[in-house]
């Protein structure tokens, strides 16, 4: 009996391997599927997100046989045979975008302290959240809150190596820097108090290097304006596309990856 289960369990691996692979389109992934909202938002999950290091053909992999979402996952184990013969293409389409935004990924943004006195910096996952400033819109990124110290308390580094895209006063994000990184990232970092230094656009960046200091800088044309929000970090992390030059990804997964990645400082 136990015999006739075990080939009974064999034929219906090949017979499920041959169908996914005369029936592509059983799969969730096509040109534009690192365009969608599935794609954009993420979801590791608490088991991929504690992985010390996350393999792209892994993470590829998974996120299209689980329909994009790893939260309930627990075994990460995984074969993409299957998928690099029906779709070679779209997975690597696929895999490059999951490497445009974590192949560069070095540290978490805000240091811990040496201090072990002093309160450390929080987040939730508020993708999506309704904002009102400057008309209706959605949150495209990660708050990581420092409202137990003033504005200018908590350092903000670089997760990434690049180079200086933007500096300087932006009406909602006040003064910030925009990093863009090797694979392709754009890396956002929104309401500093103030710069490590005179940036200027074209500065590389290293990694873990000091870029300024958390505070709550802007929601106002006029540069300087504090006070109209909580002190935080705002993170939004954008992807270039086929069809978008700006496509926002959510932050919370990746931080939560990057927990394990921090320096630490004297502050």
């Amino acid at each position: 009996m136990i015999i006739l289960f075990i080939l009974l369990l064999a034929v219906f691996q090949v017979t499920v391997s041959s169908y996914l692979i005369e029936n592509p389109d059983y799969y969730q992934l096509d040109a534009y599927t690192w365009e969608t909202d599935d794609f954009r938002a993420m979801r590791l999950g608490e088991t991929a997100a504690g992985e010390p290091f996350l393999d792209l053909d892994m993470l590829t992999t998974l996120m299209v046989e689980h329909d994009y979402d790893l939260l309930d996952a627990e075994d990460l184990s995984y074969d993409n045979s299957r998928l690099l013969k029906s779709r070679p293409v779209e997975y690597q389409k696929l895999k490059n975008a999951y490497g445009a935004v974590f192949s560069d990924l070095k540290y978490f943004p805000v240091p811990l302290s040496k201090d072990p006195d002093t309160p450390d910096v929080t987040f939730e996952n508020g993708w999506g959240d309704q904002r009102t400033y400057g008309g209706e819109r959605q949150h495209e990124g990660c708050d990581i809150m420092g409202t137990e110290r003033e504005r200018g308390f908590y350092p903000v580094v670089s997760m990434t190596d690049g180079a200086v895209e933007k500096v300087g006063w932006l009406e909602q994000g006040g003064w910030r820097l925009g990093i863009r990184a090797p694979a392709g990232a754009y890396f956002y970092y929104a309401h500093l108090y103030g710069y490590s230094r005179d940036w200027k656009e074209g500065d590389l960046v290293r990694a873990g290097e000091l870029l300024g200091f958390m505070g709550d800088t802007g929601y106002s044309a006029v540069e300087g304006t504090v006070g109209n929000f909580p002190v935080h970090l705002h993170l939004g992390i954008y992807l270039k596309t086929d069809h978008y030059d700006e496509m926002s990804v959510n932050p919370y997964w990746i931080l939560e990856y990057m927990k394990k990645k921090r320096l630490t400082a004297d502050y």
